[in-house]
């Protein structure tokens, strides 16, 4: 097994548990994705949820993304941070009217609308306030992404998105709001997918709704197909970075654009989560009947995914070289899913040395809680 490397004497003086970043890697990441999707000319919006680090987002902001928001917070973070304006398009179910006052007031770039009825909400706002709402609507075109049930999102019957029986109907009443301007369709089938064959489906799903749509004498100038590009969460170090080459291609192989189309992008997860790990300190070696604990000072307050999802990360004990023991590594937080990992593999464990829970720099700081009266971790960067 190889190891991150991980400056461990610089840890030594922090209080734990905290968030570790890797810019190098992240640099590296960025880089990768404008350099892969630049060949095709994708616009690419970094989705602020994933990661809303201040210093994160100064280093994706001064690469040139737009990003993608799913909150007024969030849009507020983005315009704090420099992002632009017009780079900027808001997502979510639940937009309360004064967040669809902020967005308007700033004249971001587009709402992705998920209902007839936020867009009626809109569109009363956007008249009362003397402007124009541009919108894509975000449709489901029943693609199976495989993935977890809590993050696929593209099945008909969803929280999200409007349904394709509904598409007609939503176009109808587009063409009754005067206050409205529909520039794009939106798509986003679920994420942490890493087999590419979703997204060829997601592509010959909107070339048939394009061509529907074209009988009828409906463009749009914008194509938005989210994110849900996954990462290897089980091999860190040897597999640092997603697969954006293959990515990419995918849809530039399956999607028919016309020549006046603009690809839109909403990358999260693979720009963020493998440059940050969660440093831990082991607080004690419980010895049960059948069973060994590392019980550690993070705790499903730092990072809920494992707790919420039964999501895996791999992890490390970064202050020993001995033999593999077999743990159950578990938080201080009192609730018995508090637990990051169950007959894990880690080097022989003992109180005080220093564990790192890899690939969490998504959803991971950014979900942190204070229950249990807990501190919120910090962060620092190599």
């Amino acid at each position: 097994m190889i190891k991150g490397s991980f400056p461990i004497q610089k840890f030594e003086n922090i209080q734990t548990p905290f968030y570790f970043y890797d810019t190098e890697l992240l640099n590296k990441t960025l880089a990768c994705i404008k350099q892969e999707s630049g060949k095709y000319n994708y616009k690419i919006h970094y989705a602020i949820k994933a990661n809303a680090n201040e210093t994160i987002l100064d280093i994706i902001k001064q690469e040139g993304l737009g990003v993608d928001c799913v909150s007024g917070g969030e849009i507020k973070a983005a315009l704090k941070a420099g992002f632009h304006s017009n780079d900027i398009v808001f997502a979510g179910v639940g937009k309360a009217d004064w967040e669809i006052e902020l967005a308007l007031n700033a004249d971001i770039f587009c709402f992705n609308v998920e209902s007839t009825a936020e867009l009626e909400i809109i569109d009363q706002i956007a008249k009362r306030l003397n402007k124009t709402a541009k919108v894509a609507l975000r449709i489901n075109p029943n693609v199976d992404a495989h993935t977890h049930s809590y993050i696929t999102t593209g099945l008909n019957e969803n929280k999200f998105g409007i349904n394709l029986e509904q598409l007609q109907e939503t176009i109808q009443l587009i063409n009754r709001l005067d206050n409205i301007s529909l520039i794009g369709l939106h798509f986003h089938i679920g994420s942490q997918i890493t087999d590419m064959s979703p997204f060829q489906d997601l592509c010959i799903k909107i070339n048939d709704i394009q061509a529907d749509l074209k009988k009828t004498g409906i463009t749009v100038s914008h194509i938005n197909v989210g994110g849900g590009l996954g990462i290897n969460y089980q091999h860190p170090n040897h597999i640092p970075m997603a697969d954006f080459e293959t990515y990419f291609k995918v849809f530039h192989e399956y999607l028919h654009l016309e020549s006046w189309q603009t690809l839109h992008f909403e990358l999260g997860r693979s720009v963020v989560a493998p440059c940050g790990s969660l440093i831990t300190k082991v607080l004690y070696i419980k010895e049960g009947t059948t069973k060994r604990f590392a019980i550690v000072d993070a705790g499903m307050t730092d990072l809920i995914r494992p707790a919420l999802y039964g999501a895996y990360h791999h992890i490390e004990n970064i202050s020993s070289d001995k033999d593999f023991e077999k743990y159950d590594i578990v938080g201080p937080i009192c609730e018995s899913s508090d637990t990051f990992a169950k007959d894990y593999f880690l080097n022989e464990t003992h109180r005080g040395d220093l564990l790192a829970i890899r690939s969490a720099g998504a959803y991971g700081e950014i979900m942190a809680s204070k229950y249990n009266l807990r501190e919120l971790p910090k962060s620092f960067f190599l």
